[in-house]
């Protein structure tokens, strides 16, 4: 039998989180195996291929063991986009130490959470409206923050500035994803699918009714070879 998910406690999962009042489990059993364990099968399956029982079918383990160190399936999201972070700066102070200023330090911080991104896809369908507020999370947040520190901006232009290039990361990601997706799923390549939808395109779309975004649409199809092209959204972007 399989327990039931309790509902959703964010004191809890804090604690969590942080590893309050943590203890070592007699089975060798912890959070953070459950957790690596859950991302290594998100980063191979998606993150709708994690679930309570999936996870402890991959540990070998009983699924009631797993609630005994995680409550449920929205708390190890939390844990397992927290733990992601870990390992994305080597010290605090590494993006506002990258030298050629701020402008490079934002670039440095844009590359590492692209990066991360294509590690991790399954992060653009698992972070949502509210912060995860664990020491990874945190971590992150302040050092992205300072590179930013000393520019003249105030406080929130700096949380402002910031959230715009993080947005503009995750937007051009999502993106990313969503083409290789849709390329996989199609089972067809860009050249495929504009030689199939030519000849409807010339008919219907004529440069008579739309001068500018035929000129346009055609020169940009030209440069990317597809109908978009995400990593140049996302280069441009950022320069």
């Amino acid at each position: 039998m399989v327990k039931k998910e309790n509902s959703f406690d964010p004191a809890r999962i804090l604690e969590l989180l942080w590893r309050v009042d943590a203890k070592p489990s007699r089975t060798g059993l912890s959070v953070d195996a459950i957790v690596d364990a859950a991302i290594e099968m998100a980063d191979a399956n998606g993150l709708e291929s994690v679930s309570m029982r999936n996870v402890a079918e991959h540990l070998g383990v009983g699924a009631m063991s797993l609630y005994t160190h995680v409550p449920g399936r929205q708390e190890l999201t939390d844990l397992m986009i927290d733990r992601s972070l870990a390992d994305l700066y080597a010290h605090v102070d590494e993006p506002a130490s990258v030298p050629g200023g701020w402008r490079s330090a934002l670039r440095f911080v844009a590359e590492r959470n692209w990066e991360l991104y294509q590690r991790h896809s399954w992060l653009l369908d698992a972070v949502g409206a509210r912060p995860v507020l664990g020491p990874h999370t945190n971590d992150k947040y302040e050092a992205e923050l300072r590179t930013l520190v000393g520019t003249g901006l105030g406080d929130v232009e700096i949380d402002s500035v910031l959230t715009l290039v993080l947005t503009h990361v995750s937007g051009t990601a999502r993106a990313s994803a969503a083409v290789d997706r849709v390329k996989k799923q199609s089972g067809m390549s860009d050249a495929q699918w504009w030689a199939a939808t030519a000849p409807v395109i010339e008919r219907v779309m004529t440069r008579e009714r739309f001068p500018v975004s035929s000129r346009i649409g055609t020169a940009a199809a030209t440069s990317y070879d597809a109908a978009s092209d995400p990593v140049h959204a996302y280069r441009f972007g950022v320069e």
